[in-house]
């Protein structure tokens, strides 16, 4: 819904900029591969129960077959994670987040945990020929040394060890493993779970960025809203990572050297659609959508054994996964795929001069909107002076292009090299007066993705607004942003000849307008509102010198 919101927008606003402009002119003349088990890509078991003290004692079975004793959860902690890691399957059970808090009907204020029930992550299959190996199913037993936590377990004649090394306030670690005793290789199925729980008062918005994302060549994504219940797909590799994301949070398994490709492929099974509320502006009701997905990615085991992958579970923050490399800040880029190539690179540069503003400056991030928007304007102030200087010479010249136009009427090729000669001797730019304005387009789009899908804005209140990322609750930034688009508009006429369609546009654009930006993102309804209010001393000031070019 937002997306179709912000279209409609931009459809809307290039109405606003670029029709006045012409109506006051005259008119012219899959496939599965072999080898895969189906029971490969169930779903991970139930998390495990909190934490007691001593370790569940190794128990001997055949390959394969589960052990069911108490699990355990041994927990590693940090100044920004808080990891759960169970002695049942030696897989992820929590991952709570310390610097983020949930804002989840139920269960807000608490911090965010990653892992939805009955889904936890990195569950592991060995597939031995036709022989499956649940890994995740086997009692182990736990070590630990500082930030590295081990897990060993007996597996037929031999045995299976999980490393996990964690780095203190980082959300990226490393699993090493290694299978002894079974002989020869296989195949390691590491289960994502079915997704990440979502965390965001209004949840229909974070399910609609649930997506798996894979990297080879480059970044493809797969939403979970395209699969249908129980269809399974096999995206084929090799693979640099394989990751499940949601609208700011991020969970990948990704190969420990740049470039590599050890992620044979993966499976993705759609799950059954559940019911999610859905709040707007008549209340709320309810929506089927598809929140959950089971995804499985292959990771080859030599003869000799032995395993190793990376792991990030977290905030997609844009900054911390380009230093991380990989590719990984690609998994969430702005904007459309058509539109990507124009509205990332400045989504990108718009989101480093709001951290600078605000690291630098030490302005909160609604201060850096209000100043940004000023900058922008005061930036592009000399074009849009030339751009109305450009309509009223245009405007001045109307008579004679009229003449021009009925004498060379029969003559299309005379009259475009008269009305050319017009414009080079007033010196008219026939675009001059519609091109500045369609700028700052371009960074109010990048800025509807830069609330969308950066992290740092989510829960940032200003004012009387409780989250910039979200619709303002009492609609007075939206509204502001309405009156203030109307007074521009109103200004920008005066002096103008009338015309029936550009008044019905005076007032139907800013309450369309109002109408579609009521539910986005409050932070982009105040840099509007800004860039607006900012604007009315020169649409005043050129209104002004036009009525008095006209007196003379």
């Amino acid at each position: 819904m937002d997306q179709r919101r912000v279209i409609l927008a931009v459809f809307l606003m290039l109405i606003v900029a670029v029709l006045p402009g012409i109506l006051s002119k005259p008119k012219p003349a899959d496939r599965l591969p072999s080898g895969l088990p189906d029971s490969a890509a169930q779903a991970a078991t139930p998390p495990a129960r909190p934490v007691t003290e001593s370790p569940a004692p190794a128990v001997r079975a055949p390959i394969g077959t589960p052990v069911t004793l108490p699990a355990e959860t041994v927990w590693v902690t940090s100044p920004v994670y808080r990891y759960g890691l169970s002695t049942r399957g030696a897989q992820l059970v929590a991952a709570e987040l310390v610097q983020y808090r949930s804002f989840a009907p139920g269960d807000s204020a608490r911090l965010v945990n990653l892992i939805p029930d009955g889904g936890p992550l990195l569950g592991s299959r060995l597939v031995l020929g036709g022989d499956t190996v649940a890994l995740s199913d086997l009692a182990f037993t736990p070590s630990r040394q500082g930030s590295t936590v081990g897990f060993t377990a007996p597996l037929g004649s031999g045995s299976v060890s999980v490393t996990y090394r964690f780095a203190a306030e980082d959300y990226h670690f490393s699993v090493e493993g290694r299978i002894e005793g079974l002989g020869g290789g296989g195949v390691l199925l590491v289960d994502l779970g079915h997704g990440l729980r979502s965390v965001e008062a209004e949840p229909m918005a974070d399910y609609r960025e649930y997506a798996v994302v894979t990297k080879a060549d480059k970044t493809q994504k797969r939403t979970f809203a395209s699969l249908d219940p129980g269809e399974r797909i096999v995206l084929d590799g090799p693979f640099e990572w394989v990751a499940v994301k949601s609208k700011y949070f991020f969970a990948a398994v990704l190969a420990p050297e740049q470039d590599a490709r050890p992620f044979a492929g993966a499976i993705v099974i759609g799950q059954p659609r559940d019911s999610v509320p859905v709040t707007g502006l008549f209340g709320t009701r309810r929506s089927t959508l598809a929140t959950r997905t089971v995804v499985v990615t292959t990771i080859a085991v030599p003869a000799t054994g032995d395993f190793h992958y990376d792991v990030y579970v977290g905030p997609f923050e844009h900054q911390r996964l380009a230093q991380l490399g990989h590719g990984l800040d690609d998994a969430n880029p702005y904007g459309w795929s058509i539109f990507r190539p124009i509205i990332h690179p400045v989504s990108v540069v718009v989101v480093h001069i709001l951290f600078w503003m605000h690291e630098r400056l030490h302005l909160a991030y609604g201060w850096v909107l209000v100043f940004f928007g000023v900058l922008v304007r005061m930036l592009l102030w000399p074009l849009q002076q030339r751009a109305m200087e450009s309509q009223m010479r245009m405007q001045a010249v109307q008579p004679l292009m009229q003449d021009i136009q009925k004498r060379y009427k029969s003559e299309p090729e005379k009259l475009q090299r008269e009305m050319l000669r017009l414009y080079k001797e007033h010196k008219i730019n026939p675009l001059g007066g519609c091109l500045p304005m369609l700028l700052p387009m371009p960074v109010l789009l990048a800025l509807f993705f830069v609330f969308t899908n950066t992290i740092e804005f989510r829960g940032v209140p200003f004012l009387w607004l409780p989250d910039l990322s979200r619709h303002d609750p009492l609609y007075i930034v939206p509204v502001l942003m309405g009156l203030s688009m109307f007074a521009v508009s109103k200004l920008g006429q005066r002096g103008l000849p009338p015309n029936p369609q550009t008044k019905m546009m005076l007032y139907m654009m800013p309450a369309m307008l109002t109408f579609v930006f009521l539910r986005l993102a409050s932070g982009l309804n105040l840099y509007y509102a800004v860039q607006n209010l900012i604007s009315l001393p020169q649409q005043w000031l050129i209104s002004k010198r036009r009525l008095a070019t006209q007196a003379r």
